[in-house]
């Protein structure tokens, strides 16, 4: 029988092997001429893979395990189920648009912060491009299988995806594929042309394609929710037991977001009253939206922001923290042609093998119709105290198996950037008021989430009810609420992890202070949340009660 660091191993290869870009930027550098696996004949054999060692773990005996045997165990049982239900979810039959959320798209960014060291990793990375073509030949063909299945995308995310294209390829020189930088004039010769003779007319046909195929069969605006493909709905569900590691319906969901709504509606006002002497919520929120002197100049001064957050954040961290990771983390803009629907902040984690740093993305594109009141939330949820601090520890782990150091369980990891948060308050963070206010903000978003999702995937709601519930919900400029619906629509049920994480997160750490009273150290609590990787949250609520004792 396999032990419970070989099966962490065997579904690790399995998720390298169904992307192994994402090996080579973790800084595993076995997979480096390889492209994700897309075709259906490659899916199902992954997917047997990843069923076969969710049984074997199964059927693990940890009675007499040591703990972190016991954690590696329930880690593998989850991701592998979770990985099951991404391949029945079939996504690459209807998902399309213009941002990382889509294999076409979603490739070009992540190939544009692969690292290049040596000679062979540039050979490598040629190789890669030369398999561009057949990757958007077997992405058409998966679109064209969801057409035959009644499986297929929605109107407005093809027509961003189209536009996206157009806009790569009317740029050349704005490639994200020309970032890497290679180590002689040869492989720099080789790049261009490859660009010219072989991705770019890969990437011109796929476009037509999406154009002249796809686009006629589109779900129009008025359906983009799963429940509108057969076999949706319950796909649905099962992404949401996948996405936030619970048994909660759709249903609690949903009412649980609008909940949580009506109740921020209070600290709007009192935060409104202080700052301009407005304590009616809806007043507040409608002059976030309006007030031209609460939005960005430019792109450089967003930058700027973020980086003085994150310093602040640094410097109070040991107070907070026993375990801090050792590597820093860069603020960048988000390269290239990104295309509107891309989210004002994301973060990547570094490279094991030091390659490349962890960065935080901040999309600079349209910098005047960005809030500046959430800058600062945004880069700790990202940053520190949220993901980098909490991915960084976990990557140092050398210890454990390497799945456990890498593995990114949705709810986990959200709900702890969500919770961060509000820890900033605690830690004194924000700037002010107005800085505060961004963090209830943040907060209307995440719980307009648990509605939204829900309604576009569950309830059938269309693109603009979503939209209209956003902008009233939330003060999300057009231009943020249309990119932030655009995400839930391409990834259902992820959107759902923030809020139902943090609360779970906010349970354990109550229920720890009442255990312990005057013992209760929240440094202890802090790393006995973070320092053995991301786990599923039925399995941190019982971490805790066994380290804090």
């Amino acid at each position: 029988m396999s032990t419970p660091t070989e099966l962490a191993d065997e579904l690790l290869s399995v998720m390298f092997d169904a992307d192994p870009v994402s090996a080579t930027l973790y800084g595993i550098r076995d997979r480096d001429d390889r492209l994700p696996s897309i075709s259906a004949e490659a899916e199902l054999a992954l997917r047997t893979r990843a069923e076969d060692i969710r049984v074997r773990a199964m059927a693990v005996d940890t009675s007499h395990a040591d703990l972190e045997q016991r954690l590696t165990i329930a880690v593998v049982v989850q991701q592998a189920q979770a990985l099951v239900d991404e391949f029945d979810a079939r996504p690459a039959e209807y998902t399309v648009i213009g941002n990382l959320f889509a294999p076409v798209a979603g490739l070009l960014f992540h190939l544009g912060q692969v690292p290049v060291a040596d000679a062979g990793q540039g050979e490598d990375f040629l190789q890669r491009l030369r398999r561009i073509p057949e990757f958007t030949t077997a992405a058409a063909q998966r679109l064209r299988d969801g057409i035959a299945a009644g499986r297929v995308p929605v109107r407005p995310l093809v027509d961003d995806a189209i536009e996206h294209l157009d806009g790569y390829l009317a740029t050349p020189e704005a490639d994200p594929l020309l970032a890497p930088e290679l180590p002689a004039p040869a492989l720099e010769a080789e790049r261009k042309r490859l660009l010219t003779d072989a991705v770019h007319p890969a990437l011109r046909e796929y476009r037509n394609v999406l154009a002249e195929e796809i686009a006629p069969h589109a779900r129009a605006a008025d359906k983009p929710g799963l429940c509108w493909i057969n076999g949706g709905r319950e796909t649905y569900r099962r992404l949401v037991h996948a996405q936030t590691t619970t048994d909660r319906t759709p249903q609690e969901l949903h009412d649980t977001g609008r909940a949580h709504l009506a109740s921020l509606r209070g600290e709007v006002g009192e935060l409104g009253a202080r700052i301009w002497s407005e304590s009616d919520p809806d007043a507040v929120l409608r002059r976030l939206q309006s007030d031209p002197e609460l939005y960005w100049r430019d792109g450089e001064e967003m930058l700027a922001a973020a980086r003085e957050a994150i310093d602040r954040a640094e410097a109070v961290a040991p107070q907070w923290f026993g375990l801090l990771p050792s590597q820093p983390c860069e603020v960048r803009p988000v390269p290239g042609t990104a295309s509107e629907s891309t989210p004002i902040g994301f973060y990547i984690s570094p490279a094991l093998d030091g390659s490349r740093p962890g960065v935080y993305f901040a999309n600079t594109q349209g910098a005047e119709q960005r809030p500046r009141f959430a800058s600062e939330v945004i880069a700790y949820h990202e940053v520190v105290p949220g993901h980098h601090l909490q991915l960084g520890l976990a990557q140092e782990r050398t210890d454990l198996p390497l799945l456990r150091r890498l593995v990114g369980i949705t709810a986990y990891s959200e709900g702890w950037g969500l919770y961060t948060e509000r820890l900033a308050d605690e830690m004194g963070l924000y700037s002010g008021d107005l800085a505060r206010l961004g963090m209830v903000v943040q907060d209307l978003l995440r719980a307009a989430r648990l509605v939204v999702d829900t309604g576009l995937h569950e309830f059938g709601w269309s693109r603009q009810q979503a939209l209209d519930f956003m902008l009233s919900h939330t003060t999300l400029s057009p231009l943020e609420a249309a990119s932030e619906v655009d995400r839930y629509i391409s990834i259902p049920g992820q959107a759902l992890s923030y809020l139902v994480g943090r609360l779970e997160i906010e349970r354990i750490r109550a229920a720890a202070r009442d255990r312990l009273g005057d013992a209760f150290d929240i440094r202890r609590f802090h790393d006995a949340i973070l320092r053995h990787g991301a786990l599923p949250l039925s399995t941190l609520d019982v971490l805790v009660r066994e380290e804090l004792v």
